[in-house]
């Protein structure tokens, strides 16, 4: 398990890390946080390409939004996926509603290495 980098040059390394889902109190997404488990699969998405400063959104697999990662990952995350790098998310811990909302949901991420 690696700390996630902080710069925004993606790592060329296959990476394993843990973090924070941001934003999970908007628009009554922490309703998913009540059925979720540990080792249940996310989806990663990242914003368009055009955007400058894309944002990773976090999806349960049916497609409903739970949150997104923090900027500083998603710095150099966004642009490793767009170049090809595949990614997998899972649920570590969930937390209730006594934890503050930006530490509730902790995922774990691998992501491939560039070649």
């Amino acid at each position: 398990m690696s700390k996630p980098p902080s710069t925004s040059e993606p790592p060329s390394e296959k990476l394993c890390f843990r973090t924070t889902v941001h934003g999970t109190l908007f628009n009554g997404r922490d309703r998913h946080l009540t059925t979720m488990q540990s080792d249940d699969p996310l989806l990663l998405i990242p914003d368009p390409p055009i955007e400058p400063e894309p944002g990773v959104w976090v999806h349960l697999p049916t497609g409903d939004l739970l949150g997104h990662l923090p900027p500083e990952i998603a710095a150099w995350l966004a642009p490793r996926i767009y170049r090809g790098a595949r990614t997998r998310a899972r649920v570590l811990r969930v937390h209730g509603p006594e934890t503050p909302s930006w530490r509730r949901l902790l995922i774990e991420v691998t992501c491939e290495a560039l070649s």
